[in-house]
């Protein structure tokens, strides 16, 4: 079957199987390997892109469902530039990244929170979280990082 899409403000076209994920269209079809599979059951939150402006685990959505519709991913926070947007900069800037697998989920999650409520509670922030799982923080610093992102100017 035919999709037509847009990903990160491009309008892209793929042939796929009824059962292909989101998750496969990205990362197979379209070469876009920022996103990853983690659990691939919609656990972990590893795969989390956003799809019309909400966020989604991408291994829990049949491509087929985001026909017409608008996708973002991880690459497509960065700028024309390539310059890195103020979510991503704040994830480095305070050690928010480990191993960093779980950091394109992560920034998702944070853009998709940060375009609704510029200015969120550290609460508000860890909720819009809760469906990403990292096995190697804390998760102060992530939390951090979206506080230091929500006072920063686009």
């Amino acid at each position: 079957m035919q999709v037509i899409l847009t990903v990160n403000g491009r309008e892209r076209t793929a042939e796929v199987l009824p059962a292909t994920t989101l998750l496969e269209l990205l990362r197979e079809h379209l070469g876009l390997r920022g996103t990853k599979c983690g659990c691939g059951n919609g656990e972990c939150g590893a795969c989390t892109v956003i799809l019309d402006g909400e966020p989604v685990t991408s291994c829990l959505v049949f491509a087929a469902q985001c026909n017409g519709r608008e996708v973002v991913t991880i690459e497509g926070l960065s700028g024309e530039s390539g310059e890195l947007d103020r979510i991503q900069r704040a994830f480095i800037e305070t050690g928010a990244v480990q191993c960093g697998y779980c950091t394109p989920g992560m920034i998702m999650s944070a853009a998709a929170l940060l375009s609704k409520k510029p200015h969120p509670s550290r609460e508000e922030i860890a909720e819009a979280l809760s469906g990403n799982l990292c096995r190697c923080t804390g998760y102060v610093k992530i939390v951090d990082a979206v506080e230091a992102a929500s006072r920063t100017e686009e």
